[in-house]
């Protein structure tokens, strides 16, 4: 299993969003991966990051898809691919009907429809070719050249069987979020193989979005992630899989506690099928400095606790 970051692209200062991606290559991990609310661009952050970090794989996770005409991503997603040297993954998604209903003025309607088409027209766009498209809620008739540029990953954030059977079909993977290790092991994994199965795909990417805390205090811990991420719990499509897991909230899926339990906790994810971690820190810089290199020492070969 790959273990990368998953870094806030808003809310500091650009070089703090860079350093992320610095912190991530110095410690030897897989990749980072940057979240996009109303902040810094984080697809233009990442491809800056891996102009600044060689060797490592930088992505986003996610873009909305309903605020960015196809053309115009696709278009975006190449420079960033170009910037990076070819290690950029582009994840998309349709976010929650209050963020694009509300902060953005646009109809939610039919999300999965939504999603099945704009990849229908991007992905070809991606690989250069001439597109004309139209569906329901995308239209497309045009190209994009980037000489040289070759088509990035595309990844979904996806959680519901719809939305898993979409991306199983018609991108490379899935990217989720406040979804425990049994739910990746007995909902995300076996939804999204058997569907790109079913379409002749390759298997696909499983990258498991987790906040992570090396504390003492893991109770203290979770009641702050509620206070401060609770209102997620009332989304639909993360209620559906909160739900399916029988919890109460968002807090209830993050992993805290001393080194032998996050570490025995976030195994578990390898052993669910998730080929990705994409692990949060929780915490000020000190806190975030101490998961990174817990992280860098999981990555490892030999374990990163003793068990003598």
């Amino acid at each position: 299993m790959r273990i990368g970051l998953f870094a806030p692209a808003g809310g500091a200062p650009l070089e703090d969003a860079l350093g992320w991606t610095r912190a991530a290559a110095a410690a030897e991990l897989d990749s980072v991966y940057y979240g996009h609310v109303n902040g810094w661009d984080a697809l233009m952050v990442a491809a800056l990051a891996g102009r600044e970090a060689p060797g490592i794989e930088v992505g986003t996770a996610v873009m909305p898809t309903y605020p960015r005409h196809p053309l115009a991503l696709a278009s975006q997603a190449l420079t960033a691919q170009a910037m990076s040297g070819g290690r950029f993954t582009l994840g998309v998604g349709p976010s929650h009907r209050a963020v694009i209903e509300d902060a953005h003025g646009l109809p939610y309607g039919r999300p999965v429809r939504h999603v099945r088409e704009y990849l229908a027209a991007l992905r070809p766009l991606l690989r250069g070719e001439d597109v004309r498209y139209e569906g329901e809620t995308v239209k497309v008739a045009a190209r994009v050249d980037a000489p040289g540029a070759e088509p990035p990953q595309v990844i979904v954030s996806a959680l519901g069987p719809l939305m898993l059977k979409a991306a199983g079909e018609l991108a490379d993977g899935v990217t989720t979020t406040w979804t425990g290790a049994a739910a990746i092991a007995d909902h995300i994994v076996p939804s999204v193989t058997a569907a790109a199965e079913g379409a002749g795909r390759p298997a696909p990417r499983v990258l498991a979005g987790v906040l992570v805390a090396l504390t003492g205090d893991p109770d203290g811990v979770r009641a702050a992630i509620a206070d401060r991420y609770g209102f997620a719990s009332d989304f639909p499509g993360y209620r559906a899989v909160l739900d399916r897991q029988g919890l109460a909230g968002v807090h209830e899926t993050v992993v805290a506690g001393d080194e032998r339990t996050v570490e025995r906790e976030l195994r578990r994810f390898a052993d669910a099928g998730a080929t990705d971690l994409l692990i949060s820190p929780f915490g000020d810089a000190a806190a975030r400095e101490r998961v990174i290199a817990f992280a860098a020492a999981l990555r490892r070969p030999e374990p990163a606790v003793s068990r003598g």
